[in-house]
């Protein structure tokens, strides 16, 4: 199947010791011998400075496991550290941007792993920066969901991509957000917001304070069609509450990066609120489950990137969360 890609992908050019066509353990070594400098390590996709000192390696839009760098992913450098927020979908991923981190920032090490939410597109690369010194952050609900779908993310790995991955292939966040969270990386503090239900029941936000970047992961989707896994309503509310934060750049998950704000939560916003309303009048018909799944949404289709892939499954969520709201 062909697969569509975002209007900003790279072109994969130059690969060095750190391209994926390399095993993860012999990247891991030249990553981290004592020799390694920035001139022995390629990333296999370029980043892209969205802002000062903010670095996004863009995304396709395509499939996890059918295909590979799915996720936009990417760094923040301060003058004393650097923080990375989400690692990629592999290992390979995960070592390809820490490339990418020691070419653009040489001399500032790594001292925190952002996870936004439990995804393996964003979480599977953590291995890669595992080492000491190194501080893996997420949201309070993210450890519980990495017990829970962990070992469904390993199987799917083995049977869509033929990846046999053992269980230390996660790595789960040592400290965790209730609330929020301000990291301080020299020069330039990130606030963490731990959201309530949404895309995920454990979604985490990022604003640079420094260049005004809210780096929203998969609470935002642009030209991918949004994957809801927990709340329709909550989504809709928590897009709603940050309309009114002041932002100067916008990082989606899925997407390119040239959405203005807040014009860049519109299609979202549009999208979550006709499957809502649409859902709402098929219960209220007595419609069943398989009949919504037909119905509701169609005039989205045309619109989204994979809505054929995942909308129906949207419509399902959406279907068991509002039959029981008063």
């Amino acid at each position: 199947m062909t697969k569509l890609r975002s209007r900003h992908d790279a072109v994969h050019t130059g690969r060095t010791p750190c391209a994926t066509r390399w095993p993860w353990l012999a990247c891991l070594v030249v990553l981290m011998s004592s020799n390694a400098g920035a001139s022995q390590c390629e990333p296999a996709t370029p980043v892209f400075e969205l802002a000062e000192g903010v670095f996004v390696r863009t995304g396709k839009t395509a499939i996890v496991f059918e295909d590979t760098e799915v996720a936009n992913v990417g760094f923040i450098v301060g003058e004393r550290c650097v923080a990375v927020i989400d690692s990629g979908g592999s290992v390979e991923e995960g070592a390809a941007l820490r490339c990418a981190i020691e070419r653009k920032a040489p001399s500032i090490p790594v001292c925190y792993v952002i996870n936004s939410h439990v995804h393996p597109d964003h979480v599977f690369g953590n291995l890669a920066f595992k080492a000491p010194g190194v501080e893996f952050i997420g949201h309070k609900n993210l450890p519980r969901a990495m017990s829970i779908l962990g070992g469904v993310f390993l199987e799917r790995a083995q049977a869509q991509a033929g990846r046999a991955l053992a269980a230390d292939y996660l790595v789960v966040p040592e400290r965790t957000v209730e609330d929020e969270l301000r990291l301080d990386l020299g020069g330039r503090v990130l606030l963490l917001k731990a959201h309530p239900s949404a895309h995920t029941d454990h979604d985490l936000s990022i604003f640079d304070d420094k260049t005004a970047t809210l780096w929203l992961a998969d609470l935002l989707f642009m030209d991918h069609v949004p994957v809801l896994d927990a709340s329709i309503g909550g989504w809709i509310a928590a897009l709603t509450e940050l309309r009114g934060q002041e932002v100067r750049h916008v990082v989606p998950g899925h997407g390119p990066l040239d959405g203005s704000w807040p014009c860049a939560l519109d299609d979202l916003l549009r999208y979550l609120s006709v499957v809502r309303d649409e859902t709402r009048d098929a219960i209220a018909r007595g419609d069943s489950l398989r009949s919504a799944q037909e119905r509701v949404g169609r005039s989205e289709s045309a619109r989204w990137q994979l809505f054929d892939e995942y909308h129906q499954r949207n419509v399902a969520r959406a279907f068991s969360e509002l039959e029981w709201e008063d």
